[in-house]
């Protein structure tokens, strides 16, 4: 988990992308705010969904895997409901849903 967070940080840094880091582990408030807030279609099968989670305010936008695939596609700024920068390269996010079992 610890590395999977310092992967997203690391890209928000290094992309000069703003953001607010919500610590779970310290904060019961956050902690309750995120689990309340990951939609129920994007929760483990059991148990409580786990950092590093990504929203926009307070739009889901995924988890490390989702932000992973639009990374290696060049689509993070569509992921994340951004506006790319000039010059940058821009892809098209297409999420891949798991199927139901």
């Amino acid at each position: 988990i610890k590395k999977q967070q310092q992967d997203v940080l690391g890209f928000l840094e290094a992309n000069k992308i703003e953001f607010e880091e919500k610590d779970i582990a310290a904060n019961e408030e956050n902690r309750k705010w995120m689990r309340e807030n990951v939609p129920e279609d994007s929760r483990p099968a059991s148990g409580n969904p786990l950092p590093p989670r990504l929203f926009n305010d307070s739009r889901y936008l995924g988890d490390y895997e989702a932000f992973f695939e639009a990374r290696e596609n060049n689509a993070v700024y569509a992921f994340l409901g951004l506006t790319a920068p000039p010059g940058s390269k821009v892809g098209v996010y297409i999420s891949h849903s798991k199927p139901q079992a």
